[in-house]
């Protein structure tokens, strides 16, 4: 029988290099010609669940309303869209640049049965705010037993 020996730190860095390949946002270690460092822009999500609707929110901030698409197809929501690159050197030359741009998508699976004619967006303030009404779900009926010498009954709980 042959021992294996354990190492986490490598296990962990597996496990990185593996969502990163999966999620294709792998982050390049070296610069590009002009001593910048590649980054890919992805917007942050929230998804709530209220009582008759999934809620999703997303921060675009400097991203035109007319760039945004908003799409669900089989159950799929996926927005996306671009924010252009505001650096342009007029007078001086920028020193430092953090703020990342370009072309992004996000998707979310959301349940089967949704009505896409249903689905109501807006863009306040950065915000995308996408309003997903949950769709009709089937409740559960009791079935009645028979019973010698008692009539059968039928509800459905509340």
């Amino acid at each position: 029988m042959a021992l294996i020996r354990l190492e986490p730190a490598r296990e962990l860095q597996t496990l990185q290099q593996e969502v990163n390949r999966l999620f294709g946002a792998a982050v390049d270690s070296g610069a590009v010609g002009n001593g910048e460092i590649p980054r890919r822009w992805i917007p942050a999500m929230d998804l709530l669940e209220e009582e008759e609707h999934f809620v999703l929110r997303a921060d675009l901030p400097g991203v035109e309303a007319d760039s945004i698409n908003v799409e669900l197809q089989d159950s799929v929501l996926t927005i996306s869209g671009e924010r252009a690159p505001e650096h342009r050197v007029q007078d001086g030359a920028y020193q430092l640049i953090e703020r990342a741009w370009g072309a992004f998508s996000r998707s979310l699976t959301l349940p089967e049965r949704i009505d896409p004619d249903s689905v109501q967006a807006s863009f306040n303030n950065g915000v995308l705010e996408v309003r997903v009404p949950k769709p009709e779900e089937r409740r559960p009926r009791r079935v009645a037993i028979d019973v010698a010498d008692q009539p059968p009954v039928i509800d459905s709980p509340s």
